[in-house]
């Protein structure tokens, strides 16, 4: 091809050549010299170009390179970002994550991790001491000795001083690089706190499993939370399962909540959890129906309370259901507005509203597992605890007077077991007695029958003998008479 090109050139030089030759006599000087220059620089210049086109089309090539990189580096960074919207089971992007992350931030308040347990003392007044390792006070837990201002700033706390906190008991879990809280240690209050070092003092008596956990020191690792778990249906779902019409949720994961449960819950709550976010049945408590219902028209609900107060203070929301804390509030009014269509799924009764107004109809109803405040559930079983105890003292009270009762009749039944054997000799030997007193009896019963037969045939004899000495007596009496009669 260059040596095509080199001879194209060439004959090109040639005619130029032939044709100034031809019109040399009509030309002039001043002619005749830039037709020649031009087809020598002509000449001269083609290699630069060429070499020049050659390095643009080097240069446009990667330049078309780069770009299809850039497309595809701005299409992995929106995937990684906001994730694969046409593949249903590839994972979050980092904005959703950091959503999730910020949402799960403002329920689970400040946390503390990694705390080791250096000293613990539950007799009398108790208290344990904490001490958070080299890298968390690296990473600024501790003021910097060279800097000129730390010297007058106020010491820096690991946690603020007289604040609640719950404490956990932490293992390491496989498949995670950091210990992961698994035994409930109790509320605690922070007594003192320095940069590396806390005290805490527990805020009313410790269960005996806490106590054995703590003195037994099998929680070495600790972690401190300001607020207490929330509860949630979404750690129960298995991954990758979506809801439809007939689970609210989708498929839960057995597997896990076996394996988080196990045999420390009852049955029916077991149950529960296995059957969360499916179709409802008639016989299911009112507080666990909830109503999937779809817009009809456009609707706006209010959810944010005029009153303005932390989670601390008296909890996330007011009696209505409307947000307290300024991170859960809407704002812009308050307002959550839906379009025509757009499907919600609320409880029974704040759907029942929707539906009576004419403003939304009903898709399908669900069972959902109540969700647990352990604010008020560990208050609730710290009491039963403490009642139970109370009773335990009642009933080994009542256990000790029946088993001394129990003793005294023991020993009645001991003492009536020696009187019932010399009762039952008696009895043989009363037996004995009363035969032959029966035998002694019937003997006096013949005797005597034997003497009144006499007797009565005495009697009767006396009578024939009386009626004998009357007839005599008569006589004897009468013949005086007469004889007087007659003289």
């Amino acid at each position: 091809m260059a040596y095509a090109l080199l001879g194209f050139f060439l004959v090109l030089v040639i005619a130029q050549m032939v044709v100034v030759w031809k019109a040399a006599p009509d030309w002039r000087w001043y002619q005749i010299t830039p037709v020649v220059l031009t087809m020598i620089l002509a000449v001269v210049f083609i290699y630069p170009t060429a070499g020049a086109l050659k390095s643009r089309q080097a240069w446009h090539k990667v330049k078309e390179d780069l770009e299809t990189r850039v497309e595809q580096v701005r299409a992995e960074q929106m995937e990684l970002l906001y994730g694969d919207p046409n593949d249903p089971l590839a994972t979050d992007g980092v904005q959703p994550m950091s959503q999730k992350l910020a949402k799960l931030g403002v329920e689970a308040g400040r946390r503390w991790r990694g705390l080791r347990m250096t000293q613990a003392n539950l007799d009398g007044e108790a208290s344990i001491t904490l001490t958070a390792p080299a890298d968390a006070i690296a990473d600024g837990l501790a003021p910097d000795a060279d800097d000129a201002d730390a010297e007058q700033a106020p010491p820096r706390r690991l946690i603020p001083e007289d604040m609640v906190v719950y404490g956990f008991g932490e293992r390491p879990q496989p498949g995670v690089d950091i210990p992961m809280p698994v035994f409930y240690l109790g509320e605690f209050r922070v007594t003192s706190s320095t940069a590396n070092q806390v005290s805490l003092t527990p805020t009313g008596p410790l269960m005996r499993a806490q106590a054995q956990a703590i003195n037994g020191r099998q929680a070495t690792s600790w972690s401190l939370y300001e607020l207490l778990p929330l509860d949630s249906h979404v750690p129960f779902i298995a991954e990758g399962s979506v809801g439809d019409e007939n689970s609210l949720f989708g498929r839960m994961n057995e597997q896990r909540i076996r394996a988080l449960l196990g045999n420390s819950v009852s049955p029916a709550t077991l149950q529960a959890y296995l059957e969360d976010g499916r179709r409802s049945k008639p016989d299911d408590p009112p507080l666990t129906r909830w109503v999937k219902i779809q817009f009809t028209q456009n609707h706006s609900i209010v959810v944010d309370s005029p009153d303005k107060r932390d989670a601390l203070s008296g909890g996330f929301f007011d009696g209505s259901g409307r947000a307290v804390d300024s991170r859960l509030q809407q704002g812009n009014g308050g307002e959550v507005k839906f379009k025509r269509e757009d499907e919600l799924v609320l409880k029974e009764e704040a759907a029942n509203a929707l539906l009576d107004e004419g403003v939304a109809r009903l898709v399908n109803t669900y069972y959902q597992r109540p969700l647990n405040d352990y604010r008020f559930v560990l208050r609730r079983i710290r009491l039963r605890i403490a009642e139970l105890r109370q009773r335990q003292t009642e009933l080994n009270f009542e256990q000790e007077i029946l088993q001394r009762a129990v003793d005294a009749t023991v020993s009645m039944l001991t003492s009536n077991q020696t009187e019932k054997l010399k009762l039952e000799q008696d009895l043989a030997q009363t037996e004995i007695e009363r035969i032959a007193l029966e035998k002694y009896n019937a003997t006096i019963s013949a005797d005597l029958k034997a003497a009144k037969q006499k007797l009565i045939s005495l009697y009767r004899s006396n009578q024939s003998l009386e009626n004998e000495l009357e007839q005599i007596h008569g006589a004897i009496t009468g013949r005086p008479s007469a004889l007087t009669a007659a003289n």
